[in-house]
């Protein structure tokens, strides 16, 4: 049987999901990539031959030593969402990273959201084969690795 009202308030959900998703990038920290060249140390969001990701997440607590509240905007509505998607994970499902990649991808044209998906599916299996391979294989291996992350960074995955 068909409820109006029942029917408004999914409507309504719906269209706060939508606005939420692609109304403004997800804070989301890219990866950070730690680079050696030639004896030298480098770091970049952009991925490099035999690249290791760091963890370079900002800290976010002490924010109200001094009585208030000093986090940035993103810090803000990233909260926010996490608050969002913790209420609406038993309408979608979803942890809060996956919907942060669902807002980071929602405007990608649908092509490159499929290699997105592909993307990662990917490159856990090619991180796993570059950590066990014999010396051999390791270059090769770090070589589709560095393609796989260069193609992911590319599209804005």
């Amino acid at each position: 049987m068909f409820h109006p009202a029942l029917s408004k308030s999914r409507l309504f959900v719906g269209v706060v999901a939508v606005h939420l998703l692609g109304a403004s990038p997800a804070y989301a920290q890219p990866k950070v990539y730690r680079c050696e060249a030639n004896g030298k140390v480098s770091y970049s969001d952009a991925p490099c031959v035999g690249a290791k990701v760091i963890d370079a997440t900002p800290t976010q607590g002490m924010d109200k030593m001094g009585g208030s509240s000093r986090k940035g905007r993103e810090v803000q509505q990233d909260e926010f969402h996490r608050q969002f998607d913790s209420a609406m994970r038993p309408l979608h499902g979803r942890s809060h990273e996956d919907m942060n990649i669902a807002r980071r991808r929602v405007n990608l044209p649908a092509g490159d959201q499929a290699q997105c998906s592909h993307l990662d599916r990917q490159i856990p299996s090619l991180e796993a084969d570059t950590s066990h391979a014999t010396a051999e294989v390791k270059a090769r291996t770090e070589v589709d690795l560095y393609k796989a992350r260069k193609r992911f960074f590319d599209l804005k995955c």
